[in-house]
């Protein structure tokens, strides 16, 4: 058996493993790069993808599911077994995708008509993502079942998002059954609406994320408090509240919270304070998520029965059309504007960024996971200006961060899960992390509970011989290799773009300091145009 790392090895995106047995090929997740990544979108796919027999998909969430469009584009015609609310989901995710990708192209390609280049292709068009979904086989949560005589499956509640979950995997090879355990994306504990991630009782190879595998969140009990903090402070200076949510779990856990806030009888927390939800995608989810109670908490149960629903509450507006959204932005101050993408990266956001984030009574609230390289995770690190729509922007307003919002266990939940296997995994494969997350994860791991924890790099293969769990580790092969140079290399241009931008507001300030004379900054900006410029030159010959 072989298992090739093609996506969130060393990196938080692209969840994509390829599982090889004697007589089988598939796939453990087929997600998108995001960030300073995505350019490996459009590389091709490492393997022949006709020659996959199955795809199994943790949970909706794009960078786990988003590269399935691309996979039936290219001639796939398997089935993708997934839990029922992941199906579901994915039914609205996945053409919103395509969408982008469209609307992406679209501008790419007026772009290049003007530079008299020939237009791209889109990665899928939201009709192909429609047709993908026709491959969709739902299971429920604990329902083992045999997708051949030699290969079993198992998904149990991963606690991260509606419908995620822990993938089981029973491989019988020449009459030795190995199980492979890949985690997904585990949610933290005792969180609103979603059960704890399930323990899960053995395992012999374990691949599990590592998201925030460096880091613990603030205590539960601290978030509501500071969101409802953030909330009421900009309100009462006269601005607005900007939070990118993603559409699928912070949103609906976001309007949890609130609704609590709002209906609190002896204190009416927020009162008269209105809510937009702006983007059809979460209203969409959110419906998705009113239809599938088997996944909630008990707590969460009791309130539907008693005739509460979380999702709905005084002053709060599902916008879906792009008449409604602009009339947001006519408001001057005292809302909440809770819009997709997280990331910011695309959708709705942006516009309520360009016309928030210059504002210094205006606060900016990140409530997710910022992977590098996108804007989010920019403004996040405190840059002083970006780049919106066309525009460039200061920031003035406040940019605050509540990790434990995030759907992701932090280091101590992590371990607390791993801590509850009966018999414990003969190794673990650390993934979905950056490198630095999951290097300090892999760490604890050893430390704390003795067991071998390796970090796979990218288009690494591990082959697994029989009961003696022994793994040989090979070089990547030439498209392992190939991708690793793409990274690298949108790694350095996201890394030249910081700087850049830094160089040259320094550059504005010494001149206007003094420190530096106008002729010797003239020189420096000048030998960096004609650099680019010559580069420009040489690419439009190439193309």
């Amino acid at each position: 058996m072989k298992v090739t790392f093609l996506g969130a090895a060393q990196t938080v995106t692209g969840s994509c493993f390829l599982v090889e047995t004697g007589d089988k090929r598939f796939l453990v997740d087929c997600g998108m790069f995001q960030g300073r990544d995505e350019e490996l979108n459009e590389t091709p796919f490492y393997f022949d993808v006709k020659t996959i027999d199955f795809v199994l998909l943790s949970h909706a969430h794009i960078d786990h599911s988003g590269r399935i469009p691309k996979l039936v584009k290219e001639g796939y015609t398997g089935p993708v077994y997934s839990s029922k609310a992941t199906a579901d989901l994915c039914s609205i995710l996945l053409p919103d995708s395509g969408h982008i990708h469209e609307m992406e192209a679209e501008w790419q390609n007026r772009k290049r008509a003007r530079a008299g280049k020939e237009p791209v292709e889109p990665l899928y068009t939201a009709e192909e993502a429609q047709q993908s979904l026709k491959y969709f086989k739902y299971h429920f949560y604990n329902d083992r079942f045999s997708v051949d005589e030699n290969i079993s499956v198992r998904f149990r509640d991963a606690g991260h998002i509606l419908g995620s979950s822990i993938v089981e995997i029973w491989i019988n090879e020449n009459g030795t059954e190995t199980k492979l355990v890949f985690s997904g994306d585990l949610g933290q504990k005792n969180q609103p609406i979603l059960r704890d991630p399930s323990i899960i009782e053995d395992a012999d190879y374990l691949f599990i994320e590592s998201t925030y595998g460096s880091r613990t969140h603030e205590a539960p009990e601290g978030r509501v408090e500071k969101l409802y903090s953030i909330i009421d402070k900009t309100v009462k200076r006269g601005g607005n509240v900007v939070i990118p949510s993603f559409a699928v779990g912070r949103t609906q856990e976001l309007l949890y919270h609130i609704n609590k806030l709002k209906e609190d009888k002896e204190h009416r927390y927020l009162k008269g304070v209105k809510v937009f939800v702006d983007s059809p995608l979460a209203i969409s989810a959110t419906k998705i998520f009113e239809e599938n109670p088997q996944c909630y908490d008990e707590e969460t149960l009791n309130l539907l029965k008693s005739g509460d629903n979380p999702f709905e509450f005084e002053d709060l507006y599902f916008t879906r059309t792009t008449e409604e959204s602009m009339k947001i932005n006519e408001i001057k101050g005292g809302a909440v504007i809770i819009s997709a993408s997280g990331m910011c990266n695309a959708g709705r956001i942006k516009h309520h960024l360009k016309y928030n984030l210059w504002k210094p009574e205006c606060t900016v609230l990140f409530v997710g996971y910022q992977a590098e390289g996108t804007l989010g995770r920019i403004i996040k690190d405190g840059v002083k200006k970006v780049k919106i729509l066309g525009d460039e922007i200061s920031v003035q307003a406040e940019v605050e961060n509540i990790e434990g919002f995030s759907g992701h266990a932090d280091r101590d939940g992590l371990m607390e899960w791993l801590e509850g296997f009966s018999v414990r995994p003969g190794k673990i494969f650390v993934v979905h992390g950056e490198a630095e997350s999951s290097m300090e994860f892999a760490r604890s791991i050893r430390e704390r509970l003795g067991i071998e924890a390796v970090i796979p790099k990218l288009g690494q293969t591990v082959e697994i011989k029989g009961e003696s769990i022994k793994e040989i580790e090979r070089e990547a092969k030439p498209a392992g290799k190939e991708l690793e140079k793409v990274k690298e290399m949108t790694t350095k241009i996201m890394q030249m773009k910081t700087e850049f931008m830094e160089l040259m507001e320094g550059i504005q300030q010494d001149v206007a300091a003094g420190s530096v004379r106008v002729e010797d900054a003239g020189k420096s900006i000048d030998g960096i145009y004609e650099f680019l410029q010559k580069y420009k030159e040489a690419a439009a010959t190439k193309n």
